[in-house]
């Protein structure tokens, strides 16, 4: 799903309240952790995703790499992004029906 500015600016404003659920240590961005955000992007739609600090993944490396699992990358701040995908199941959609509304 393509983005608008609007519809951006609407999931950042959502996101700012949130706590990071998924962490990127040293071992970069593997399986499991991308299992890890598939699911948590399937529950809840909207995540934040930090590269801790002793990890060598680059913000704009990791960023491409969800991209091309078919997620939004809603903004990139320092080492935190934020991360929208619709829900498969319908009673996840709760950010996505205001998305679509704007």
């Amino acid at each position: 799903m393509e983005l608008t500015g609007k519809q951006k600016r609407y999931l950042r404003a959502q996101a700012h309240h949130l706590t990071p659920i998924v962490q990127i240590g040293k071992g970069g961005l593997t399986n499991e952790i991308k299992t890890s955000i598939r699911n948590a992007l399937d529950a809840r739609e909207l995540i934040k995703v930090t590269i801790l600090q002793n990890s060598d993944a680059d913000i704009d490396d990791v960023a491409a790499e969800i991209e091309e699992m078919s997620f939004d990358v809603v903004q990139k701040i320092g080492r935190i992004l934020v991360v929208f995908k619709v829900a498969e199941k319908r009673e996840n959609r709760k950010i996505s029906l205001d998305v679509k509304a704007i």
